[in-house]
């Protein structure tokens, strides 16, 4: 049997099913492949259900400095059965929400594996061994990513895990092991700290959240969660996992020599590869970038009907810049010319507290040359912060010396995942610090943290004052 379509999707993740949304609004007939449920990595086992359990686990942090508002609560300890109850049904309802929308536009859901055969056809394997060939106009590839597993010894042993089992929080480990101190494995060490367990991070760079965030906010970041208890050694290669009495012991070799840290659990956090094993892009002739799809700017690859997105092309492997790929395809199929523009693609780290970013660093920005100045304020001189009791932390803006341009906003704070939108529309759009100083902002909200740091660009900050200043 062979259906043909206009567009024919492989992998229903936030790119695959943004393309085929896009797609379909465009007047198209779309196809839309997906072997598990549609939602991918980060609906099914990745930053939502993540996210729910950082939403629990902040409540229950803030229900035990209770006392601190006024407020009596004789008692607040994690419910795990309720906390899983909770992350599933966030999850269902938020799948079940794309399904009606795919429905709506009258997508085609085409369940099963599926791989590349032709330029203009995907074969997909069901569930009972049949295949069913979907031919198109055009194929986008989506497929998404895979957890990265690096040759260390012993990652097979019980004990070991990823970060999707690392997401059933139903038994504690008494002492949680994170390999990799990035993104995923920081998240999940605030989530399994708050829940009761001692966490050990051991990170090969040298900073924390290497690749993303500002490295002055990484340091910071480390300091605090130091303070909390969490043991954090950066510089650190793990070079073994191994059974020991009854838990895991890792080993690992830091500038002083080879160390070991002995746990019950070990979570493996190395980061994510593309997903491109076994599509049959190599047997079509498709251009690879070592593991990534290698596309131009308008995520075309080397075969002019076939495109890629997400994090199959490899680079910033986040939903939302999946998202934006997705309708980039969608928009170039349809006959337009848009290149994809990564400058104010942001990241948002759910830590405690949270991290965000856009733009360049500065560290970044002075490898490229840029003559900056760095413009700071901390969240202990906003009003809300206080109010809220989360002071720790601080904005920073990167901008041309001259003439002010925003190049980058860097944060660590209170919802700054929230706040880094304001720094993306700034590069997004090339404003200047005067233009985020001379934007009203409400009062008193977190947001005027960002309007004090802009309002140093002239010296102006007006409720804070460091000897010396806060730019530099």
């Amino acid at each position: 049997m062979t259906e043909t379509y206009d567009v024919a999707i492989l992998g229903a993740g936030p790119g695959g099913y943004v393309a085929a949304l896009r797609a379909a609004q465009l007047g198209m007939r779309v196809a839309l492949v997906e072997g598990a449920r549609v939602g991918g990595t980060c609906l099914n086992i990745g930053c939502i259900p993540t996210k729910a359990l950082v939403t629990a686990t902040d409540l229950l942090t803030r229900a035990r400095r209770a006392a601190e508002y006024g407020i009596r609560i004789p008692e607040a300890a994690p419910d795990l059965e309720g906390m899983m109850a909770y992350q599933r049904a966030a999850v269902d309802r938020l799948v079940g929400g794309v399904e009606q929308l795919l429905k709506e536009w009258k997508v085609t859901v085409v369940r099963g594996r599926g791989r590349l055969v032709r330029p203009d056809a995907l074969a997909v394997t069901g569930g009972a061994g049949e295949t069913l060939e979907v031919t198109a106009r055009h194929i986008i590839l989506a497929p998404g990513s895979v957890t990265a597993r690096p040759p260390i010894p012993g990652l097979d042993l019980p004990g070991v895990v990823t970060s999707t089992e690392a997401l059933d929080v139903s038994t504690l480990p008494a002492h949680l092991i994170v390999i990799g101190g990035g993104v995923i494995g920081l998240e999940f060490a605030c989530i399994y700290q708050a829940l009761g367990s001692r966490v050990t991070v051991l990170e090969m760079m040298p900073n924390l959240l290497p690749g993303a965030a500002d490295e002055a906010i990484s340091k910071r970041l480390a300091l605090l969660l130091r303070r909390r208890g969490m043991d954090i050694r950066t510089g650190a290669t793990v070079q073994a996992v191994e059974e020991a009495d009854g838990g895991l012991r890792v080993r690992f070799a830091t500038a002083k020599g080879e160390e070991a840290v002995e746990g019950d659990r070990v979570l493996l956090a190395t980061g994510r590869w593309p997903n491109t094993a076994d599509l049959g892009l190599e047997e079509v002739g498709v251009r690879m970038n070592r593991r990534a799809i290698a596309v131009d700017e308008y995520l075309r690859t080397n075969i002019p009907n076939v495109w890629a997105i997400g994090d199959a092309v490899g680079g910033m492997m986040l939903a939302h810049k999946a998202m934006v790929d997705g309708r980039v395809a969608a928009e170039n199929i349809a006959g337009q010319k848009r290149a994809v523009d990564y400058r104010s693609v942001p990241w948002a780290i759910f830590t405690s507290p949270e991290v965000a970013g856009v733009g360049l660093t500065e560290e970044g920005a002075r490898q490229q040359g840029a003559d900056v100045r760095v413009l700071q304020f901390p969240f202990s001189a906003n009003p809300r912060a206080q109010i809220l009791g989360e002071t720790e932390g601080l904005v920073r803006i990167v901008c041309e010396a001259g003439s002010g341009r925003v190049l980058g906003v860097h944060m660590m704070g209170p919802h700054v995942t929230e706040l880094v939108a304001e720094g993306a529309l700034a590069v997004q759009t090339g404003a200047t610090a005067d233009d985020l100083a001379w934007t009203t902002h409400a009062h008193p909200t977190l947001t005027e943290a960002v309007l004090e740091t802009a309002l140093g660009f002239r010296g102006a900050t007006i409720h804070y004052h460091r000897k010396g200043g806060e730019q530099r």
